[in-house]
């Protein structure tokens, strides 16, 4: 088996070396076995904090291993200290995690959201904390003016403009993001009345949640383009694509969304950036209902052509696992992780539906034909409920062709997921990694060991143009800003030393 990620102090010392057994001779052996190691090979020093002393050992060309370890900010080590030490904290976690780790969210329906959400004419929800007009970025006014345009409420992009900017009131439009409707939406995220919604039940916890259909790559609304041939395509989704769906599930009954994810990992995907064998799996598990439905072969080209559709599916299936996780008193642990292209935030499960929000940051990764980071919009997008739930950046280790798609190598994807299991409480036994000798994907962030550690979230994520109408400019990695971490553990600890 490969070493496992090994825990080091916050002094330098000397790491712990492996040693073969030594003949039984009436000592005690595993004393003998320990003391013949320190004296039969060299030891490894591993240096953390402060470089003098892995520079003054690399001097004397002694071989050392340093560690980027830091003490957590002066700012938050009372809090923190507050957090850990309460004394049912670790007992949250471990019910927050555990109710994570045995949700069972089948796909049991595709309805439409005005039907399964109360959506009316007029309401659109948005990927990421809450948000309104004047702050939204370019991609999501893009995507608020390409919906109201589907849903036949203007005429033509400047009108919809005023009419999104008019905010409260008579003749307005509402918005509200979609994580507080148990709905989860990718890159802009924007959902109208008229959208098709996949159905996704927990069967084990009872609870439901909701994502949109995917519209496959390149200039699609979730990336803030409103062009005709958007348009079109949205309202095919919800002529052909969405009924054609809502007729197989019916005759085919509820998928097991967990069973295709576990399968994915197994062949190369990490369902966030890479979906290419998901979509195949759940493919070939509707294929002979879909064949059987007037417009059928159509929507059979179509998914087939898109290799990202699960990846949906994998968020609505995220989104049933981390609410189940939710409302647990104390817990540090995350249950939403979202941005909006303004915003980043974060929600616990011991502190409710409050969000911890900081600006969203500018992915680091490949970029498509002519575009460069100057045309690259800040990150935006609820899909970061996959790392919240253990897998996307967190299983890079098992899609090693996704630094293809995101950029960097493959030691960089297996590094990714390596380095996670330090700021999660779990590993997950369904959703393995074969690389890892099948080790269970690292789930179920901890926000006190982000702000304890420093170490924060690894999030691959598509890259939407900055301009309103530009569509997807490339993909990358980026990381949440650390002051969400900090700022949701200093309210956790407000909750837990609050008498009562």
């Amino acid at each position: 088996m490969p070493e496992q990620p090994r825990q080091h102090s916050a002094v330098s010392g000397t790491a712990p070396v492996e040693t073969r057994p030594h003949p039984a001779d009436g000592r005690d052996e595993a004393a003998r076995t320990r003391l013949g190691g320190l004296l039969s090979r060299e030891p490894t020093v591993v240096a953390a904090g402060a470089p003098v002393l892995a520079e003054a050992l690399a001097e004397q060309a002694v071989p050392v291993e340093a560690v980027d370890w830091r003490p957590p900010s002066a700012a938050v080590a009372d809090d923190l200290a507050t957090v850990l030490g309460h004394p049912g904290h670790a007992e949250a976690n471990a019910v927050a995690v555990q109710r994570m780790l045995t949700a069972r969210p089948y796909l049991v329906d595709v309805r439409p959201a005005r039907e399964v959400l109360g959506l009316e004419a007029g309401a659109f929800l948005h990927a990421g904390p809450p948000l309104d007009w004047d702050r939204a970025s370019g991609p999501m006014r893009g995507a608020l003016i390409g919906a109201t345009l589907a849903e036949g409420l203007t005429d033509g992009p400047e009108e919809a403009e005023r009419l999104l900017a008019r905010g409260r009131g008579a003749g307005a439009v509402a918005l509200d993001c979609c994580h507080h409707h148990r709905t989860v939406g990718p890159m802009a995220g924007v959902v109208g009345p008229s959208m098709w919604m996949f159905v996704v039940e927990d069967m084990e916890h009872g609870g439901t949640a909701f994502c949109s259909l995917n519209e496959g790559l390149g200039k699609v609304l979730r990336y803030g383009a409103y062009g005709p041939e958007v348009i079109q395509r949205l309202h095919w989704m919800a002529s052909v694509l969405g009924p054609v769906l809502r007729a197989a599930i019916a005759k085919h009954g509820p998928v097991d969304l967990k069973a295709i994810m576990a399968q994915a990992l197994q062949m190369g995907d990490e369902l966030h950036n890479r979906n290419r064998a998901a979509t195949s799996l759940f493919v070939r598990e509707l294929a002979a209902e879909i064949a059987e439905v007037d417009g059928g072969a159509d929507v059979l080209r179509f998914v087939t052509g898109n290799d990202h559709f699960f990846l949906n599916l994998a968020m609505a299936a995220g989104k049933a696992a981390a609410d189940a996780a939710r409302d647990v008193p104390g817990s540090s642990l995350v249950v939403a992780m979202a941005r909006n292209g303004t915003d980043f935030g974060i929600q616990l499960s011991g502190t409710g539906d409050r969000w911890f929000t900081g600006p969203a940051g500018v992915p680091d990764g490949l970029y498509l034909g002519s575009y460069g980071p100057a045309d690259a919009n800040p990150d935006i997008g609820d899909s970061t409920i996959t790392e919240t739930t253990g897998i996307g950046g967190f299983a890079m280790a098992a899609a090693p062709a996704i630094v293809r798609f995101i950029g960097g190598e493959v030691s960089d994807a297996l590094a990714a997921t390596q380095l996670m299991y330090e700021i999660t409480v779990a590993e997950n036994p369904v959703f393995q990694v074969p690389i890892l000798s099948f080790r269970g994907t690292p789930t179920g962030i901890d926000a006190a060991l982000v702000a304890r550690t420093g170490i924060l979230p690894v999030v691959n994520t598509g890259i939407a143009g900055r301009v309103a109408g530009t569509g997807q400019v490339g993909a990358g990695l980026v990381s949440p800003p650390a002051q969400i971490f900090t700022d949701a553990v200093t309210a956790l600890a407000e909750s837990v030393a609050r008498p009562g």
